[in-house]
């Protein structure tokens, strides 16, 4: 289960943002889309099968919120926060990058 939240904006859609784990940091996911559900069904459809969202512990912060939008997938990642709440000094990453990046380290996997 990810730690995340969701926020309903004024035109109804939502944004989601999820904490995921991965191997040396964890990576925070935002999406935006119509409804809660849609957002983490189009996390599933990528291949992110064991997504859920329970409660709003994490939810998007204002410059996240604004970040999934102008982005024209609607669906970004970057490093999540440290323990102490500090962010790396990385920009936003376009959802592909997190995808390629994982098929990237199975084959190392699968080569060992």
């Amino acid at each position: 289960m990810a730690a995340g939240g969701f926020c309903k904006l004024p035109n109804g859609t939502v944004v989601v943002a999820l904490n995921l784990p991965d191997d040396a940091a964890g990576v925070r996911v935002l999406v935006h889309a119509g409804n809660r559900a849609r957002a983490l069904t189009r996390l599933r459809n990528l291949g992110l099968r064991p997504i859920y969202l329970r409660g709003n512990t994490a939810p998007p912060t204002p410059d996240e919120i604004t970040a999934v939008l102008h982005h024209p997938d609607g669906l970004i990642w970057r490093t999540a926060p440290a323990d102490n709440g500090v962010l790396p000094p990385e920009l936003w990453h376009p959802i592909r990058a997190l995808l390629r990046r994982s098929a990237v380290v199975q084959q190392r996997i699968s080569r060992r």
